[in-house]
């Protein structure tokens, strides 16, 4: 097995954005053709794991294009990726993604395009489609995303209504928003196991809310197809379970371009009865904390870094980055104080945290920026393509810190030229190749959403 040796921490890089006037700015998000760039500055050799990708570029499309036929891919995707240099994993996979008012509007095309490839395989006598968002009203970053979204589905050919799970929502409400849109979110209606809002039948159902809550009453025993399944909401769905999945991916494709698998992969464990204010399941994390820093110690050996191994204990549901704790040694887990405790006790919507998923740290060495602050590529998929993506940058966190944090903000992907397009003329690290790379471990993660939805389907059935 290809263990790719010979990177270092002096293989890091930086992210940075050329610098171009707010005039200029305004104009390429105008005008769509004047996007600006990236450039890359490697402080080492250039990165072996974008330049193996290359060289097997034919034997990774056609292994995907395989594993599409075996495994659809789900409605839509965004994956969380670090980039340490020696390491390019997956963090997080979220099969109800919020942030498509964050992407390159350059490649709303794109995006157009693969709702109509999904829907026309999936749904092909689908023409009305209900569009069910979180219950936000205030969140306006998260309101654009569902207006985005409310466009691409427009623009792909199909009615698109939006129907509110707010539980004392009586009439249509219309919202205006800083783009200039209005979004209007009606309350939904039932007749026996159909639902539909005012004087829209929808054909098909689809989901941009998580679910954390549980599955709502009125969207159960449905005949009406829904987009995600509901069952893959966070009041069931797992992410040691999708981990699971990841690292059976992980391995074939491993084995089939011969590379160290862990070089894409993040170690994990999980412990399933945690309660953080009691301490109840604290020699269960301090168990599993100890050998996956051992673990990860040993990797570290055997590839010469020098940097301090680290584990992030997280809420094995739920998202927006709550949750969230980072450790880089036994004597902090045992030592939690009580405002760790409570911080650590509930996820989303004040759900109580009851299981966690404890991952491999992976540092992120990617900056934005002349103030070099930490970034994290965020990749959006629909369908089995990659559509786009941004950086998510935080200024006032280090490289080994939860970025999804309040103070973040977002960078689009400047996509000079579509990531499923490398061009091996080119520098591993150029545009093209450096977004391929983030493009083929993205399409790992959701080859293993894929595989969790169909081993639901086959629980099941």
């Amino acid at each position: 097995m290809r263990k790719i040796k010979g990177l270092t921490p002096a293989n890091t890089f930086e992210i940075r954005l050329a610098p171009i006037s707010d005039h200029e700015q305004i104009m390429a998000i105008e005008h769509l053709h004047a996007v600006p760039h990236l450039t890359t500055s490697l402080t080492g050799p250039l990165l072996e794991i974008e330049s193996h990708f290359l060289e097997h570029q034919a034997e990774i499309e056609t292994w995907f294009r395989k594993q599409w036929l075996l495994t659809p891919a789900p409605f839509y995707t965004s994956v969380d990726l670090r980039n340490s240099g020696f390491k390019l994993a997956p963090v997080d996979t979220n099969l109800f993604p919020a942030g498509f008012n964050n992407l390159n509007p350059s490649f709303m095309p794109l995006c157009t395009q693969a709702i109509q490839s999904i829907l026309e395989r999936e749904m092909p006598k689908a023409c009305n489609i209900l569009l069910i968002p979180e219950n936000h009203t205030r969140n306006l970053f998260y309101l654009e995303n569902i207006a985005t979204l409310r466009d691409m589905i427009t623009n792909a050919g199909y009615n698109v209504r939006i129907g509110s799970l707010i539980a004392d929502l009586a009439e249509t409400m219309t919202l205006d928003l800083p783009s200039g849109r209005q979004l209007q979110l009606a309350p939904i209606g039932r007749d026996e196991d159909r639902i539909s809002i005012e004087d829209f039948e929808p054909c098909m159902i689809l989901l941009n809310n998580d679910l954390s809550d549980g599955i709502p009453e009125i969207l159960q025993g449905l005949t009406q197809p829904v987009l995600p399944p509901l069952e893959l909401g966070w009041a069931n769905r797992r992410k040691s379970g999708h981990f699971a999945q990841y690292n059976g991916v992980v391995d074939e494709f491993a084995s089939m371009i011969d590379i160290d698998p862990w070089l894409i992969n993040p170690k994990f464990s999980h412990c399933g009865k945690i309660n953080f204010k009691t301490q109840e399941g604290g020699d269960c994390l301090v168990k599993h904390v100890s050998r996956l820093l051992e673990e990860i110690q040993a990797k570290y050996d055997e590839y010469g870094l020098t940097d301090k191994p680290f584990v992030v204990i997280k809420a094995d549901a739920g998202t927006y980055g709550m949750g969230i704790m980072m450790v880089q040694s036994v004597d902090e887990v045992r030592e939690l104080n009580r405002k760790q405790r409570n911080k650590m006790s509930a996820s989303k919507g004040g759900q109580a945290v009851s299981q966690v998923i404890m991952q491999e740290g992976v540092y992120s060495f990617e900056t934005w920026g002349s103030d070099q602050a930490v970034a994290e590529p965020v990749v959006y998929m629909i369908d089995h393509f990659v559509v786009g993506g941004f950086y998510r940058v935080h200024t006032r966190r280090g490289p080994n810190e939860n970025l999804n944090a309040p103070g973040m903000h977002f960078e689009p992907l400047a996509f000079a030229e579509s990531c499923n397009m490398p061009d091996q003329s080119k520098a591993p690290d150029a545009n093209p190749n450096r977004f391929y790379a983030y493009g083929v471990i993205a399409r790992l993660a959701l080859l293993a959403a894929a595989r969790e939805i169909a081993a639901h389907k086959h629980a099941t059935a």
